[in-house]
């Protein structure tokens, strides 16, 4: 029994130390790997596999995971350098850059780190496109720009696995004697404008008030001429119904002189008007024409006399009847 004792806690002990063991290299063999990541394996100090994200299986004390890389798209900031234009100005630009792994392999053991390397084949680049730019184009075609270095870099970039997705300008800063230059151009262009605007609109407002005169002139010369062609339209009617009134009263004169009545009262008159005819030559001149027969003035009153007795007869007699 002495010795028992010793034995079972040698069993015991051997036991504990076998199952810590047994979790240790459970542990150490299971490996799970998170949503897009991606875990290089090397055996020996040499390239096994690549693990993709889940449950993955490694052989403890053989395998190792050697890199851990991330296969989501990646923001990075490309730091601000100095860059000369075609027409030698000097800039100041920085930017971002988007990149995503597509090649965890290539990524691992193709550059020491891909990141910096992109970075720097971004800044050499950028300095290269804005060489071949002048000042001018760089502020007008920076999405051409942005453009044509990602095509550069990704073309230089293949071998390491890595994609660049865009590049974005974030700030182009020229000295400050170019942006003195560039405000006042901007600002003889804006009074340029001005001028031409302001010019335009008096332009505009001169045609409008020659249209607007062209157009009163017109207006008031139709005006004119209806007025004028009324008005003769009225005269033209005037002299109609006066005609018509002289034909009426003619008409009347006429129906009247075809009877006795009518013929003497025809005569009454003109014996009248031979006896105002008179007076009135008698009252401006001292000298007194008198007819041939000197009976005839005599006669005409008589016969005048003898008319109105036949026509106040007549009268007398329609009205007893």
């Amino acid at each position: 029994m002495e010795y028992a004792e010793p034995m079972l806690d040698i069993v015991f002990s051997s036991w504990v130390a076998l199952a810590i063991l047994s979790i240790f290299l459970i542990k150490s063999a299971v490996v799970f790997v998170p949503q897009n990541t991606a875990y290089i394996v090397e055996r020996f100090g040499k390239y096994n596999k690549t693990m993709e994200a889940g449950l993955n299986i490694l052989i403890p004390f053989f395998d190792r995971v050697a890199y851990r890389r991330t296969l989501k798209e990646q923001a990075t900031d490309v730091p601000s350098q100095s860059a000369i234009t075609k027409d030698n100005i000097s800039l100041v630009v920085d930017g971002v850059l988007y990149l995503k792994v597509l090649d965890p392999y290539k990524a691992s053991y193709g550059v020491d780190d891909y990141i910096y390397a992109v970075t720097q084949l971004a800044q050499t680049t950028m300095r290269s496109q804005i060489g071949q730019m002048d000042l001018d184009k760089t502020f007008e075609e920076r999405e051409s720009l942005n453009t044509n270095i990602v095509t550069s870099i990704n073309d230089a970039a293949g071998p390491w696995g890595v994609q660049v997705l865009r590049y974005e300008i974030k700030d182009i800063e020229p000295p400050r004697s170019v942006l003195d230059a560039m405000e006042r151009q901007m600002k003889a262009e804006r009074e340029k404008r001005a001028a031409i605007l302001e010019s335009e609109g008096e332009r505009q407002s001169s045609i409008n008030i020659a249209e607007g005169e062209k157009r009163a002139q017109v207006l008031n010369a139709e005006a004119e001429k209806a007025e004028q062609i009324l008005k003769a339209e009225g005269e033209a009617q005037a002299i109609l119904a006066v005609a018509e009134a002289k034909a009426k009263a003619l008409k009347v004169v006429g129906d009247v002189a075809n009877t006795v009545e009518g013929q003497r009262a025809i005569q009454l008159e003109l014996a009248s008007e031979a006896i105002e005819a008179k007076k009135a030559i008698a009252k401006e001149s001292s000298v007194v024409l008198l007819p041939d027969n000197q009976t005839q003035a005599a006669g005409i009153v008589t016969e005048a006399m003898t008319i109105i007795h036949a026509l106040n007869k007549n009268k007398s007699s329609a009205s007893e009847s």
